[in-house]
């Protein structure tokens, strides 16, 4: 698990090491205090989720991209799962107002508990 802030290039991940090229990379988790993102990338494609924050009990997801490329390889169920794994772990609600993650949750009857 990685956490870190970017101040500068959010949108930039930085170099993918190259022991991940080819497969599956780690997520990492980049937050401050009203917003943050689950980030990986997979043979140079960047999937990521984002959310807000509502308070200190609560996270927004707002958005989830996984490139077409990924698309099918559960790149986008890692993250929603590991956000869920997160907030059980630190005992904070999920809001999921993004259409795949909501929809993942529909899917996932054991995720409600963070609903």
């Amino acid at each position: 698990m990685t956490t870190r802030t970017r101040p500068g290039k959010p949108d930039d991940p930085g170099p993918e090491p190259p022991e991940d090229r080819g497969k599956m990379s780690q997520i990492h988790h980049e937050k401050d205090d009203s917003k943050g993102r689950y980030w990986m990338q997979v043979d140079g494609h960047l999937a990521e989720l984002t959310y807000s924050r509502a308070g200190d009990s609560m996270i927004i997801i707002d958005h989830t991209d996984v490139p077409d490329a990924l698309r099918g390889q559960g790149v986008g169920v890692r993250l929603v799962e590991r956000a869920v794994a997160d907030a059980r772990q630190n005992g904070i609600r999920i809001l999921p107002l993004c259409p795949f993650a909501k929809a993942q949750f529909q899917r996932h009857r054991d995720w409600q508990d963070v609903l």
